[in-house]
């Protein structure tokens, strides 16, 4: 069995779901302290002028001490209005622009106001978007502690797994020796970004997955067909 945890992220990347699907259980890291500037409330999209952030606020005073399930969104902010708005302005043009839009609204219509809560009911909709059917569990619901190294090896213990697929982060602080005593093996995850058609000139990886959704609909998320229909 191969397992891999992520923390949340609002409109991953395409690497993130990549991950998913070459495991057969994923757990929702909410449990784990929250980082300012990265890629858990935030993503890229792209425009006419280049790549533009869609953050989603959060409430940050002593967030130190708090974990990805204790953030609390800034809901004092119209963010939600400003993020369809900027899809709306670029990607009208895009072929699933008329699938997406109105199920995007209705995604994000939905009033929460914890972070790790909307990420997780995001992450739901782009999984039955994608097609992916990988077992996904909330670190929140597990009776399982230890920190970095230690709370992913507990995890695969707990959930017998033979395999942590890990991202390239891991090398830094998985004590792999471990792993190997609990019979565990861990492997890297070796993803190299699809090239699929983009509007704005040449391609960008590494964007959110809104990008490939509106370029290239829902349905088998990562079909390496979509190279040959590429605009050079």
């Amino acid at each position: 069995m191969i397992l891999s945890a992520h923390q949340p992220a609002y409109l991953p990347w395409l690497g993130y779901f990549d991950k998913i699907a070459k495991s057969d259980i994923f757990v929702f890291l909410d449990c784990v302290q929250f980082e300012k500037n990265s890629y858990i409330n935030r993503n890229q999209i792209k425009t006419s002028q280049g790549v533009q952030w869609l953050t989603m606020p959060v409430l940050t005073k002593g967030h130190l001490g708090k974990t990805i399930f204790d953030m609390r969104v800034d809901d004092g902010v119209s963010w939600r209005r400003k993020h369809l708005a900027s899809v709306l302005h670029n990607y009208r043009s895009a072929p699933f622009f008329d699938y997406g839009y109105q199920r995007l609204e209705r995604l994000l219509s939905m009033q929460m106001g914890n972070l790790g809560a909307i990420c997780w009911h995001h992450l739901e909709f782009w999984l039955r978007e994608f097609d992916i059917k990988t077992r996904v569990v909330r670190q929140s619901e597990l009776m399982i502690g230890g920190k970095k190294s230690d709370l992913i090896l507990n995890m695969c213990v707990h959930h017998q797994a033979s395999v942590y697929l890990s991202g390239s982060m891991g090398r830094g602080y998985l004590n792999i020796s471990r792993f190997q005593e609990c019979g565990v093996d861990v492997k890297f995850q070796d993803y190299s970004p699809v090239r699929y058609p983009q509007l704005w000139g040449g391609f960008v990886p590494r964007l959110s997955v809104l990008d490939y959704w509106m370029n290239c609909g829902p349905g088998k998320l990562l079909d390496k067909d979509v190279e040959h229909v590429i605009q050079q």
